[in-house]
């Protein structure tokens, strides 16, 4: 057979097999497969819900938006309110550590601890009283008590020194003073509108910076609560940044309103005069105002405090000064309190 007759028969073939396999693969892309139904989705576009049919608007009318489901806001927690031990627990505990920070004490203990005392432990017992910051004054009289007694006692024992020492200590402290605050509700001052409401008792808190004015007034008001009082904090404090803001965050911890300037610099005797008539209002028994913290010296910085007070006291008399003060201020302190306003009703000497 001829060569090229074979080519030109394979040529056919192949033209006639390539046009059934096109017409075959037509058909079938035309056909819905059976496994799949008319109803069944094929795509995640399928499930998404139609858009609702819109109403036809009438002439003049604005087309409705469609609206959104807003979810239900959450209930928020109720505040935790910060309650204090009883008395008995918070003294119990302020004693353990006392004990634990008594310097002074261990130091004359040391002396008196070496048996019948000579000249020099005399002249060291008087060297740790001056170290601790007592004054010439109160070391000179504790001196020559103790040397007079040691004599009257006819005595170098280091347990009667001890006693006579604890006994003179005793009485510069003196135990006996009432040292409770003054909480009585006052008398209104002139010119008072009775349908103002009642005046709260008025605690304003003084001292220098860093001495931790705002944080006893929060837990003073902590105290209050607790002993069933209600108490209005104001935060005269308007130069310190986030003084308010620190106020009031006691304030949310212990459940007592605070009465603050949302501006920045704005004056303090303002402040401390909302306070007091919100606290008449409100009808509460204790209002609390922080200050700024003002050295003693500085005699305009004093004078503004005088001022806060008595803005205050055009509503009452103040009942309660508070000179807050760190524990090794020393001697510092007493010049600090002169200088200091006094309260209305209740001065305290030093």
């Amino acid at each position: 057979m001829d060569p090229l007759l074979i080519v030109l028969i394979v040529v056919v073939v192949l033209a006639v097999a390539g046009g059934i396999w096109f017409y075959a693969g037509r058909n079938r892309g035309g056909e819905v497969p059976p496994e799949i139904g008319p109803h069944q989705p094929t795509s995640a576009d399928d499930v998404l819900l139609a858009p609702p049919q819109e109403r036809p608007s009438a002439p003049g009318e604005r087309p409705t938006e469609p609206t959104l489901e807003q979810p239900a806001p959450e209930a928020a927690a109720p505040a935790t309110l910060e309650r204090p031990e009883s008395i008995p627990g918070r003294m119990q505990r302020l004693r353990s550590r006392l004990a634990g920070a008594g310097g002074f004490g261990r130091a004359i203990l040391a002396v008196l601890s070496r048996g019948d005392l000579t000249e020099a432990d005399w002249e060291e017992i008087e060297d740790t009283l001056l170290t601790s910051d007592l004054g010439i004054e109160v070391t000179t009289s504790l001196m020559d008590e103790l040397r007079t007694q040691a004599k009257v006692l006819d005595t170098s024992d280091p347990e009667a020194i001890r006693g006579v020492l604890r006994e003179e200590l005793l009485k510069l402290v003196d135990p006996a003073m009432d040292r409770s605050l003054n909480l009585d509700k006052p008398t209104p001052a002139a010119g008072w509108n009775a349908a103002d409401g009642e005046p709260a008792a008025a605690v304003l808190m003084v001292g220098v910076n860093g001495t931790g004015k705002t944080t006893t007034c929060g837990k003073l008001a902590r105290v209050l609560v607790a002993d069933g009082k209600t108490a209005v904090m104001g935060a005269a404090d308007t130069f310190r940044a986030a003084a308010a803001d620190q106020l009031t965050t006691w304030g949310q911890r212990v459940g007592v309103e605070v009465v603050r300037s949302e501006r920045e610099g704005a004056d303090p005797a303002s402040v401390a005069y909302d306070a007091t008539r919100a606290a008449a209002r409100d009808g509460v028994d204790v209002v609390l105002v922080d200050t700024a913290g003002r050295l003693q010296n500085k005699a305009g910085l004093m004078d503004e405090l005088g001022k806060i007070k008595r803005v205050m006291e055009k509503v009452a008399p103040v009942g309660e000064v508070l000179l807050v003060l760190d524990a090794t201020t020393g001697r510092t302190a007493c010049a600090r309190r002169r200088s200091s306003p006094r309260p209305s009703v209740s001065p305290v000497s030093c």
